[in-house]
């Protein structure tokens, strides 16, 4: 900013927020300046948790845009309370006190006009005078109005170093009148404690507040984000040099500082685990460093597993000696249809022995697999307990067994803090527990579902292990199909007659072979070539939003997805959401919308979940889940999401950042899902992103139809490109280990 610039106050009512980036704090705003004829002053800068209605003093400088003319830029600001009463009615109505919205705000200035705000702080047991205010909603008010102010004063303290108005409500959330003790004398707490608050932040609070650049404490912290940094990239453990030189760069510190913290770190029992592992591809062994709870988890499933497949105990001991000829000759007349002979070994395998795998990719008979083991399972009154990752995927099990099947979270009935009510103490009542799209369970999950298994019930995974590994840390199903491991697999590889009509099909299966899809004379696979990245992406959202709805007679919002490789970049999912929000869901007149953040929430948008929140919902709300916004309440601040699962869940206005939109989605984000129709922008400046099984999750979501849009070139690329490297596990080491 130009510094001879004079400094400059202004008073006015901040009329609305048009754009607000959460992580930095920078708004851009329109301020009611009270010179009348809707003369609004643009003003730009730090308005961090400055509300609608608000009556604001801001400190700052002038000066001119060349686009939006004469603005003004905040340097700092303070909240004024409004003296007219109108400035009361809007301030009230603005939704910045829960439970008040423009209706009740104007009843309540009616009633007490300028004595309005004064007895809401000092008698808040009056507003029960106000026709239609029961002592509920009362008491709710003065609750909501004492929160507000305690938020504010931690808000105050934040802004100076630029952290976002939710990370503030969020701290002040978890604790409480403790808030400001915590961000000055433990800021590396927040890292850990709250949602939304990496160390980058936790770092920045703790120099604002003057702890040392090489404070130990610092350094511990910051090891364990790098680890918990690799474990958002898959990884189970770092290699102790890797981790080493990854904290000398993040934290700019003697590696001899480093090393010192990290074997304080590997003493305390909570800290980390050290450990000798086999390095990859047989090479030399290394040190793996592990946060507790991942190497927890790996030697507990590579234990269980093994104690499942060793037991003597058998829940379904009628299939030690079934005749199969006449089971499967019943299997056929009941099912319309024969098992090909490796479809059978599949269903022996999965019938006969405690833990299987069945892996295979689109058209080669999984489904049909799979409801022939559940068939035959209940044939013999066998209880059958049906799981998968996701809503989508768990709906679509049970359309084809015809069994009712739930999410593995649902299943275990995670509790908050991610506890399960069925574990090894209260095991699940099953003889045999199948669960499909395998290849998403990651290492906590998959250890937390085994858990559960009980003692002789057989365990069936199904999955294609050729797609994106899971999101979270570890790359299960590919650790238990390793060759040298214990546990008994069947891959299907032939593809059924009826399925190679299919130009999805056989182009998954060229793609998953390295060979370029065909994309011309098919009636079901099309490629749009555009080399321009930007154009790509104006042209996905008209093909999801017009031209497939148009030709296919498809639902935009529900039956077709937009699926790209990266969430930035003008094809990325971020960007698409915006183009394909105002396509699908533009505002109306009519169609309440609620402004979080740079994003705006209406009824009818697309969204999903994009943390674990087990408080939420009746059994938790995870990341991943997709819904649609079915209400918005400004008088109760919440916003109502029916999501994939049929459940009606409410969100307050200060959990928004926990939604995203979902007219497009990362691929990765894609995993266990299936739709009918699916977009995919592939572009050149997604370059990094395009590798084959990338791809190919992407093309395999789909039912119906695929559209690529984009790039020959960066088709080419995705095709030919194998994902560099496995993951940092040592789960395989241990299952062979552990028989």
């Amino acid at each position: 900013m130009d510094s001879t610039v004079k400094p400059a106050v202004v008073e006015g009512v901040l009329e609305r927020i048009t754009y607000a980036n959460e992580e930095s704090g920078y708004t851009v705003a329109r301020v009611d300046m009270g010179r009348g004829a809707g003369d609004l002053l643009t003003v730009v800068g730090a308005l961090l948790g400055a509300q609608p209605g608000e009556s604001l003093r801001l400190e700052g400088r002038w000066g001119s845009h060349p686009q939006y003319g004469k603005q003004f830029t905040v340097e700092n600001y303070t909240t004024v309370l409004p003296a007219t009463i109108q400035g009361i009615r809007r301030y009230l109505g603005s939704g910045l006190i829960k439970g008040i919205g423009p209706r009740i705000a104007d009843r309540i200035t009616e009633h007490f006009g300028l004595e309005t705000l004064d007895v809401i702080e000092q008698q808040p047991g009056r507003l029960v005078e106000v026709p239609g205010l029961g002592p509920k909603r009362t008491r709710l008010i003065g609750a909501a109005w004492e929160e507000q102010k305690a938020i504010k004063e931690v808000m105050i303290f934040l802004q100076g170093i630029g952290v976002s108005t939710s990370i503030a409500v969020r701290i002040y959330k978890k604790y409480g009148d403790a808030s400001l003790s915590v961000v000055r004398k433990e800021p590396y707490r927040l890292a850990a404690d709250v949602w939304g608050i990496g160390f980058l932040t936790a770092d920045r609070i703790a120099q604002s507040v003057g702890i040392p650049h090489d404070s130990p404490e610092r350094v511990k912290a910051g090891l364990q984000y790098a680890l918990s940094q690799s474990a958002d990239q898959g990884h189970c453990f770092l290699p102790e040099e890797q981790l080493i030189a990854d904290a000398v760069k993040l934290l700019q510190v003697d590696t001899g500082l480093v090393i010192d913290c990290l074997a304080e770190l590997a003493a305390d029992p909570e800290g980390v685990v050290r450990e000798k592992v086999p390095g990859g591809d047989g090479g030399e062994p290394v040190t793996a460093v592990y946060l507790v709870p991942f190497h927890r988890a790996e030697i507990s499933l590579a234990g269980r597993l093994a104690r499942l497949l060793r037991t003597d105990e058998d829940r379904m001991p009628a299939f030690r000696d079934v005749a199969w000829d006449r089971a499967l000759a019943w299997l056929a007349r009941r099912t319309g249809a024969e098992l090909a002979p490796e479809q059978q070994d599949a269903v022996r395998l999965a019938l006969t022995r405690k833990v299987a795998v069945l892996t295979g990719g689109p058209g080669c008979g999984k489904s049909f697999t799979v409801r022939s083991v559940v068939e035959l399972a209940r044939a013999k009154k066998a209880k059958v307990v049906l799981a998968a990752p996701t809503g989508r995927a768990a709906k679509r099990l049970s359309e084809l067994t015809g069994a009712e099947a739930s999410t593995v979270h649902r299943l275990l009935e995670l509790k908050p803090g991610g506890d399960a009510a069925y574990d090894a103490e209260r095991p699940l009542d099953a003889d045999l527990v199948v669960v499909d799209e395998a290849s998403m369970l990651d290492l906590l999950l998959a250890n937390k579902l085994v858990k559960a298994v009980p003692p002789g019930a057989h365990l069936l995974l199904v999955g294609d292990v050729d797609q994106l590994p899971s999101v979270g840390a570890g790359e299960v199903l590919r650790d238990l199909l390793a060759e040298a491991g214990p546990v008994p697999a069947v891959r299907l590889t032939r593809i059924f007659r009826q399925a190679q009509q299919s130009g999805v099909v056989t182009n998954a299966h060229r793609i998953n072979s390295g060979v370029p899809p065909l994309t011309q004379g098919l009636p079901d696979f099309f490629l749009f070539a555009e080399e321009d990245t930007e154009e790509a992406g104006r042209l996905t959202v008209e093909v999801a939003a017009r031209r497939i709805p148009a030709k296919f007679g498809l639902d935009p919002r529900r039956d077709v997805q937009v699926l790209a490789p990266m969430h930035r970049g003008p094809a990325g999912a971020g960007a698409l959401n915006g183009l394909l929000q105002q396509a699908i869901t533009p505002a109306r007149p009519d169609l309440p919308e609620r402004r979080f953040g740079g994003r705006v929430f209406r009824v009818g948008d697309k969204v999903t979940q994009i943390r674990n929140n087990y408080e939420k919902g009746a059994n938790g709300v995870f990341n991943g889940t997709v819904g649609v916004v079915t209400a918005l309440n400004g008088d109760d601040q919440t916003l109502t999401v029916r999501t994939d699962e049929d459940e009606e869940v409410p969100y307050d206005f200060d959990e928004l950042d926990e939604l995203a939109h979902a007219y497009a989605v990362t691929i990765h984000r894609s995993q266990g899902s299936e739709y009918p129709a699916v977009v995919i922008p592939v572009t050149t400046g997604a370059w990094m992103m395009l590798q084959r099984n990338l791809l190919y999750t992407a093309v395999t979501r789909a039912k119906r139809l695929v559209v690529l849009v984009g790039s020959r070139r960066a088709l080419g690329q995705a095709v030919r490109t194998v994902s560099a490297g496995r993951r940092c596990t040592a789960l395989d080491h241990r299952l062979a280990g552990a028989i």
